[in-house]
């Protein structure tokens, strides 16, 4: 592909979605990382575009969130048995009558389908569990509002945050990237973060959905420390590496 047809092709993805990455062009336009970052190099010198870490956005400016370099759909197509099993034993904690909040991310959606007989009152960002659940008899949904990100199905930004801090909920399960051997619990989208940090805060009891491939798994954005948590829900011990958390620290593991 010339370097011309290469260039429109970017500009025609920033005008689909506002923002895009070198690994997901790099992908689509079968040329190298290094190709694609001299693409958005000179196009950015020529006003084109905004050159960010990992990719670019329209240089007009918008308030739509960084991209995923792979979408909800893309990642929920591919979940293992793993994850089911940790979904699973997660549905296992939660009691009929309970207020829980459902985090973005495949391993927590895929809870939904085990709760759809339950009698709760579900509280998320994340437009695939609201889709998951929205027929259930037996539960009812609070959506937290805000700015959608496309293609994660979720919902980010102030008006989320603050929605959050309205909210008290009985369980909070969350997912994340990756957990360090130092017990750092990690996230690679930085508007998600807040609204993880969020759930830590306004729920009784808080869950880490993991599987071992998340030990360390990756992320360079702290959420928090393991010990927050009230438990880890992961697959298999031991796990992939050790974790020493702090003197006096310690989180309960449950296994499927």
């Amino acid at each position: 592909m010339l370097s011309e047809e290469r260039h429109q092709a970017i500009s025609s993805a920033l005008r689909r979605s506002g923002a895009v990455t070198v690994a997901v062009l790099s992908a689509q336009l079968e040329v190298s990382e290094a190709t694609i970052r001299r693409d958005l190099d000179l196009l950015a010198k020529a006003g084109a575009l905004r050159r960010v870490r990992g990719g670019a956005t329209d240089a007009r400016g918008s308030v739509r969130p960084e991209a995923d370099l792979r979408s909800f759909a893309d990642v929920a197509g591919t979940a293992t048995a793993a994850k089911q099993s940790i979904a699973a034993r997660a549905c296992a904690e939660v009691r009929d009558g309970e207020v829980i909040a459902l985090d973005i991310g495949t391993t927590v959606a895929a809870m939904c389908p085990l709760l759809a007989e339950r009698s709760l009152t579900v509280v998320t960002a994340s437009l695939a569990v609201v889709r998951s659940l929205a027929a259930a008899p037996g539960i009812d949904i609070m959506i937290l509002g805000g700015l959608l990100r496309p293609n994660y199905d979720s919902m980010v930004g102030t008006l989320t945050e603050s929605a959050l801090g309205q909210v008290r909920v009985d369980r909070a399960f969350l997912g994340a990237a990756g957990v360090r051997p130092d017990g750092a619990v990690l996230d690679s989208t930085p508007s998600e973060v807040p609204i993880k940090r969020g759930l830590l805060d306004v729920a009784a009891a808080t869950y880490l959905l993991a599987d071992h491939e998340k030990f360390p798994g990756s992320g360079f954005l702290e959420i928090a420390p393991l010990s927050r948590f009230t438990a880890l829900i992961t697959d298999r011990p031991p796990l992939p590496v050790a974790i020493a958390l702090p003197e006096g620290e310690d989180v309960e593991v449950l296994l499927p």
